[in-house]
């Protein structure tokens, strides 16, 4: 009783007649905005007939076409560059680490050259450096016997430092500057020192040509290095860098050698990379011991984290608040830790998939060198009276450095997207209209229909169903032999 009942509810009014249904579809080809179908189906003649449904077909194998292309071709995540040069009023001074190619006071390490091998262990984070085995007995009877020594306030003291005697002279944009505006900072070579670091308001140049202009004494006898560790040069050291970012020396410092004159002409470039897949970068990607983003930044607190676990402990010159390892937990543990790290790939740099992407935003600082001797005859004779030293010391020790700005502009190398969704959606929409006049209503319509039939061939197969004979259950009521026979012939 009720499922004859479910059956006359559907017959007489989710399921119409066949008439109904066939003016239905009449009435659909007759009122859709899907161009073409109209003529297909009122037209008489069966020529005019084939061809526009040949018509109509053609062009619907080309939208189609052409919408898969423009699918593929947004799912293939393609960029543009733009590159903008904007010309401005002023412009920041970017931040200038110094550092002096001979590390440490001659001295001090006179009686300790083991000095050298020890900050090359703590310096390996940022540079490979491979220790041979001559060293390893001198170094592990250094380190027991020595349990308390402190490399980082051995350099911090024993270093090359910054005052009057080394800064012989400083002036930024025309105003003097005294070794108090620069901020230390530990760097592979050891001591080095920031103009216009991150704490200090940010410097503008207003005028190109104008800059920072630096005059050093690196005082030869008082400072030395290791030769058989590469340090063979003299001079100055120096990297430019965004003030919010940690220099980073390997393979990006400039080196000016002592008796020269080197003038640096800097631009400004900044790059926006697309977030990923368009891009590399992830732009919610933050770091705790670094104002902005950066890959050196990145890499430093991913070794800083594996060196903590691993080592209990933390190297000074990594960022963080772990405890300061000693120097045999630097020999010990860190050391192989960093070789792990590098050889193993921990900490990745560069693509999306990394443990350092590429930063989304970043700013970097071409330069151009040029140099020239120091100082003619007239010059020599006018420092040797200044300074009270003989020609010989000025050409062995003294390096003049001039850091100014090409001219008043930036460049901004920007990669965008080259098919945004509402430009894909755009293109969908003009393929649709070019070749059938569709619309999104059209769509519509097109949806209505389909679900409509499909909606009535759903109930026709529910309502036969329960009509079908039962031949999957033969366990019930086996016909006799007869009773089969007559149900063939019946058939």
């Amino acid at each position: 009783g009720i499922l004859e009942k479910i059956r006359s509810c559907l017959i007489k009014k989710l399921l119409p007649h066949l008439e109904g249904r066939r003016k239905y579809n009449e009435e659909f080809a007759s009122s859709t905005s899907f161009h073409g179908v109209r003529n297909i189906a009122h037209t008489q003649s069966k020529a005019r007939r084939a061809l526009w449904l040949l018509i109509v077909t053609g062009c619907l194998a080309t939208v189609i076409w052409q919408i898969c292309s423009r699918f593929i071709y947004y799912f293939s995540w393609p960029t543009t560059t733009t590159v903008v040069v904007q010309y401005v009023e002023n412009i920041k001074f970017p931040a200038v680490t110094f550092c002096n190619m001979n590390r440490f006071q001659a001295h001090a390490v006179s009686n300790l050259n083991i000095i050298f091998f020890i900050w090359n262990i703590v310096s390996a984070i940022f540079k490979n450096f491979a220790m041979e085995d001559k060293y390893s007995q001198e170094l592990n009877d250094f380190l027991l016997g020595n349990l308390n020594f402190s490399i980082k306030e051995f350099t911090r003291k024993n270093g090359f430092y910054l005052n009057s005697s080394t800064l012989l002279e400083c002036t930024f944009f025309g105003k003097p500057c005294y070794p108090q505006d620069f901020a230390h900072v530990f760097t592979e070579y050891g001591n080095c020192f920031t103009f216009n670091h991150n704490d200090l308001s940010a410097r503008r140049v207003s005028l190109s040509g104008r800059g920072l202009h630096l005059l050093f004494d690196i005082q030869q006898d008082k400072f030395t290095d290791e030769p058989t560790l590469g340090y063979t040069d003299a001079g100055i050291t120096f990297v430019i860098h965004s003030p919010q970012e940690l220099p980073r020396f390997d393979g990006l410092g400039l080196l000016t050698p002592v008796g020269m004159h080197s003038q640096v002409a800097i631009r400004q470039l900044k790059s926006i990379i697309q977030e990923y897949p368009w891009g590399e970068c992830k732009p919610d990607l933050k770091l705790r011991y670094h104002k902005i983003y950066s890959t050196n930044g990145c890499l430093l607190e991913c070794k800083a984290r594996y060196i903590q676990d691993w080592c209990g402990c933390l190297p000074f010159i990594l960022p963080g608040n772990g405890t300061e390892c000693d120097l045999l937990k630097l020999y010990k543990c860190v050391y192989p830790a960093v070789y792990d790290i590098e050889i193993k790939g921990l900490c990745t740099v560069g693509t999306h998939n990394s443990t350092c992407p590429a930063p989304c935003e970043e700013t970097d600082y071409p330069t151009t060198v040029t140099y020239s001797n120091f100082g003619g005859e007239g010059a020599m004779k006018y420092f040797s009276t200044k300074l009270k030293k003989t020609p010989e010391y000025i050409r062995q020790n003294l390096v003049r450095i001039e850091i100014k700005y090409h001219d008043l502009s930036y460049k901004i190398t920007q990669q965008q997207k080259a098919l945004t969704i509402s430009e894909l959606l755009s293109e969908v929409g003009g393929q649709l209209g070019l070749f059938c006049g569709a619309s999104m209503i059209t769509i519509i319509e097109l949806l209505e229909y389909i679900f409509t039939n499909f909606c009535w061939m759903c109930i026709f197969l529910l309502l036969k169903a329960p009509e079908m004979p039962q031949w999957n259950n033969p366990s019930q009521n086996q016909p006799t032999h007869k009773e089969k026979k007559r149900g063939i012939q019946e058939c």
